[in-house]
């Protein structure tokens, strides 16, 4: 897919070099810089059966315990 973003002259200078010193189109260097972007702060799924794992009470126990406040 083709888009069209604006980019400021200063990051298009400082893109131009990145793409010399690695042999990159601007393309692709944009396209590596938007996958690591993406990776980094991909939202992290929940996992509905790992959600308990980190705590040291039982489950049943807990539930137990709330419910006795009752």
């Amino acid at each position: 897919m083709r888009t069209l973003i604006d980019i400021p002259n200063q990051q298009i200078d400082v893109l131009t070099a990145l793409c010399k010193s690695m042999h990159l189109s601007r393309a692709e260097l944009v396209r590596r810089a938007i996958d690591e972007y993406v990776s980094k702060h991909k939202p992290q799924s929940a996992d509905a059966f790992g959600l308990w794992k980190d705590n040291q009470v039982d489950g049943v126990d807990y539930q137990t315990q709330l419910r006795s406040e009752w």
